[in-house]
């Protein structure tokens, strides 16, 4: 008895280093891909990092092209001031029919009986004047500030 047991204790303990070995193989491959997939992540922050990157490039370009025939002078002040006014007086055209619109059909409605001018103010500032108000100071206004704020200033 005692012979199978040193047997028994001679094989387990010859064997022992060899399953200490594939335990440690095992821990290594773990530990190999916890680094492989952290440095995937890390690749996957970069790349979405370089794409933004391009991204803000793409708009500078779009913005120079856009702006490129305000950069080359024609050699005709009149020309030039001509093309820098194009904008504002559209702007200002369309904002002035925009009130006149909306005098009349302000005016129109003081000349109903029993209307009253705050009654008569609410009735022309409705939903669509509003939302039309909204979408102009967006356009003004709103695209600096989500430049800023997609450049995180």
């Amino acid at each position: 008895m005692l012979t199978l047991l040193g047997s028994l204790l001679g094989f387990l303990s010859s064997t022992f280093p060899e399953f200490l070995k594939l335990f440690r193989d095992s821990q290594d491959r773990k530990h190999e891909l916890a680094i492989l997939d952290r440095q995937m992540e890390q690749l996957r922050l970069g790349h979405s990092q370089r794409l933004e990157e391009i991204q803000i490039a793409a708009d500078v370009a779009e913005s120079q092209v856009l702006y490129r025939y305000a950069n080359h002078p024609t050699g005709s002040p009149w020309v030039e001031a001509l093309q820098a006014s194009v904008r504002p007086i559209i702007t200002y055209a369309f904002f002035l029919v925009f009130a006149v619109v909306k005098v009349s059909a302000l005016a129109t409605l003081l000349q109903t009986d029993g209307v009253t001018l705050a009654a008569a103010l609410q009735a022309t500032w409705d939903e669509e004047t509003q939302a039309l108000f909204a979408a102009v100071m967006s356009f003004w206004f709103g695209s600096r500030q989500i430049s800023k704020m997609r450049r995180g200033g």
